[in-house]
């Protein structure tokens, strides 16, 4: 998406990261945008209003009163096509949640009508608090948009989770948000995704590495592209960035995403089931932990009922099932005989053979099968990528 001529409000609050600022706001103008500066006074003590009105060529806005004059914060919300807030600092986003408008940025993002994207930036441990997380969430449910964060050193010397994303990612999240087409405005899609866990007894249980990452990111995409998604997901700690349009239902075993799944069903033009269901459960749970002993233990088990095979049982002539098959031999074949049995409309195939794909990466690499055998193959790429591939194949089945 082409940026010339979009309006732009970057927020600066107070963290060392500020100085990443400078050079997002030089790329947002280099790329013909109009950009305006808001800072709250500590994020002065980093870097220099002189600075970033030399840069953006405008005023810079500090507080919402400037001696006798009124900045009109209202009227700077109405102005922008989009609000980024970059540095985020825990202070900010806890503002921004809580609704606290004690500075020029709370106060101008309260007024804001515009897509808003925070790009946090802290210290490991205050990014994984629990209120910074529970602040994160509000955020979502309001409709913001939250930057993932970096991974490496810190300003204190700690190493992990926290960084300022930088200018070049943030400007790319950015420009591909306000980009997207809404071509499944009006739809409901219902997605599921992680592993499931079949429990042996109170501390033993199966399951499977699946992290959830590739049906989280088609999650995102459908939601991003305006549709309802409902998200039945499987044991896992990753969330959506963003959980505009996302209902999260959380179950635990096969036989949960099956009531789940079947419950959303009806209501959904599109299914696509992207979790790693276990095939096999126990026969019986035992209510307490299984004492070692010596010699085996054998814990018999029973099939799962098939959620993908019952929903293509009952798929209206207006509804579309997605599936997922993950191979290690005969790929093509054995995708194509789940594609059939279980009255897909296409089938999404991953081999545990391509490096890089699979379970927990970050990276994935597919081949779309469609019901007259066409193959659609695409490179490896990051799953966010990915999932704008099948959403797209998605919108061109209509």
């Amino acid at each position: 998406m082409s940026l010339n001529t979009k309006k732009f409000i970057v927020g600066v609050s107070g963290s060392i990261a500020a100085y990443k600022a400078l050079y997002l706001v030089r790329l947002l103008v280099k790329q013909g945008a109009e950009v305006k500066v808001i800072m709250t006074e500590s994020a002065q003590k980093f870097v220099s209003r002189l600075s970033f009105s030399t840069l953006s060529k405008n005023p810079v806005y500090s507080s919402v009163t400037d001696g006798e004059a009124w900045n009109n914060h209202v009227e700077l919300g109405l102005w922008a096509d989009a609000l980024i807030i970059a540095p985020a600092t825990a202070a900010t986003i806890g503002r921004a949640a809580n609704g606290i408008a004690d500075n020029i940025i709370s106060a101008v993002y309260l007024s804001a009508k515009c897509p808003v994207f925070f790009a946090p930036a802290m210290d490991r441990d205050m990014w994984l608090h629990p209120s910074t997380q529970a602040n994160i969430e509000k955020l979502n449910s309001y409709g913001d948009q939250i930057l993932p964060v970096g991974d490496g050193e810190l300003a204190s010397g700690l190493e992990g989770k926290g960084r300022l994303a930088e200018p070049e990612e943030i400007i790319s999240f950015v420009s591909q948000s306000l980009s997207k087409k809404k071509d499944l405005e009006g739809k409901t899609v219902l997605l599921t995704a992680g592993p499931t866990i079949e429990k042996i007894d109170p501390a033993r249980f199966i399951s499977n590495p699946s992290s959830g990452k590739m049906g989280i990111a088609l999650a995102e995409e459908c939601a991003a592209r305006g549709a309802d998604v409902k998200l039945v997901l499987g044991p896992t700690s990753l969330r959506p960035t963003s959980s505009k349009n996302i209902e999260i239902i959380n179950v635990q075993s096969a036989t949960d995403m099956y009531e789940a799944a079947h419950k959303f069903f009806p209501s959904c033009n599109v299914a696509i089931l992207a979790a790693a269901v276990a095939d096999y459960t126990p026969i019986q749970y035992a209510e307490n932990k299984i004492k070692k002993k010596e010699g085996n233990l054998v814990v018999e088990l029973k099939r799962t009922t098939d959620i993908a095979k019952t929903l293509g049982q009952i798929k209206s002539k207006n509804q579309y099932i997605i599936g997922f098959a993950l191979e290690s031999q005969n790929e093509i074949e054995n995708a194509k005989a789940k594609l059939q049995k279980k009255n897909f409309d296409f089938i999404v195939l991953n081999s545990l053979r391509d490096k890089g794909a699979g379970f927990k990466t970050d990276t994935n690499k597919i081949s779309i099968i469609h019901k007259d055998n066409r193959i659609n193959k695409y490179e490896l790429k990051p799953k966010k990528d990915v999932a704008v591939d099948i959403v797209d194949e998605i919108v061109g089945l209509n």
